[in-house]
């Protein structure tokens, strides 16, 4: 699997989202992204409570620790490469979390309107 060209939705060089814990499709750090991603892990996102409880609900439980896959499950604010769909639809619900838009892939844009990405942006402070 090769990495698509690593493009932020503001058209810049993708900055990492996260090491702490790592990220991504390719748990490079970065939500990098390729045409076996059917995911779509392009969305860099500051975790919230309210965020987490919604992906537990919805079947995507992000926050219960699986050693056994070596996930320390995720805490209000780490930095995680969402789900384009996953995100949309969190926004469409009012509980969408921050998203960093240096760090999200331009693969995004097939799916999250920019205007939403915008509505929810964070500020661009890099935990790398």
């Amino acid at each position: 699997m090769t990495p698509d060209r690593s493009v932020n939705v503001l058209g810049g060089t993708l900055a990492a989202c996260s090491t702490d814990p790592v990220t991504g499709f390719f748990r490079d750090g970065h939500c990098n992204t390729c045409d076996q991603d059917q995911g779509s892990h392009t969305v860099c996102a500051v975790m919230t409570a309210e965020f987490l409880a919604f992906s537990k609900y919805v079947g995507n439980d992000l926050s219960t620790p699986r050693p056994e896959v070596r996930f320390a499950g995720l805490k209000p604010g780490d930095r995680w490469c969402l789900c384009a769909a996953r995100f949309l639809q969190a926004a469409d619900e009012g509980c969408a979390p921050q998203v960093d838009l240096e760090a999200t892939h331009a693969r995004a844009l097939e799916i999250v309107p920019l205007a939403v990405l915008k509505t929810h942006a964070a500020g661009n402070t890099h935990s790398g």
